[in-house]
């Protein structure tokens, strides 16, 4: 995929299109409420592992575009790294479909970016990894290296609410939860993402032996 085929381009622009939108509608709804001062909102935004898993995307999705033949450009290429970006990506709409979903009822503008970042973006993802990267064989251990993300975010945001009091999803907040039923939480959203690594790695592994 150092020179992507005409088909990965058109599905790639299409992603990233729909991706950088969502991305940057939602930093300015966030703005446009005044609940904290500008650079606490940045910092906010960027607390969000929805917010910064479709930011992989979209930055995936133009750099195999713009700059297929770069350093940049070979290194989102990888087979391995696609999947991984499928991984992290699905995990965004399973978790939020699954748990997330009941908690608001987003309405006008914030709904139609609401279903882009947690439904519609993560779909077509799964889709064009299925149709053009599935088919390359990765190693059982990958999964080590994919975990790192996940993990490190946890960290983050736990480390950054004891400073701040602030806690993106409910299931993270340990002021209400306290670290241990936090800490079972992220154990938790770990095994989902172990879960997708194990079986996206699986497909690529059949699919690229026939």
């Amino acid at each position: 995929m150092t020179t992507p085929s005409f088909p990965i381009k058109v599905l790639a622009v299409f992603i990233g299109t729909l991706a950088w939108f969502a991305l940057i509608i939602q930093f300015i709804l966030m703005a446009e409420k005044n609940v904290t001062p500008l650079p606490e909102t940045i910092i906010r935004y960027f607390s969000f592992f929805t917010i910064l898993t479709n930011l992989l995307v979209a930055v995936y999705t133009t750099s195999l575009v713009l700059v297929p033949s770069t350093a940049w450009g070979r290194f989102f290429s990888r087979p391995s790294v696609g999947t991984a970006t499928t991984v992290y990506i699905v995990a965004v709409g399973v978790i939020y479909n699954a748990i997330l979903r009941a908690l608001w009822q987003p309405v006008g503008m914030q709904r139609v970016v609401d279903e882009l970042l947690h439904t519609i973006i993560p779909i077509l993802f799964l889709i064009f990894w299925a149709l053009f990267l599935a088919r390359k064989e990765l190693k059982w251990n990958a999964f080590f290296l994919w975990l790192i993300y996940p993990l490190v975010y946890c960290l983050c945001i736990i480390g950054r609410g004891y400073l701040s009091g602030f806690y993106p999803y409910p299931f993270m907040d340990v002021t209400k939860l306290g670290y241990k039923q936090v800490l079972l939480n992220s154990l938790g959203v770990t095994i989902v993402f172990l879960g997708f690594s194990v079986l996206f790695i699986n497909i690529g592994r059949l699919k690229s032996s026939k």
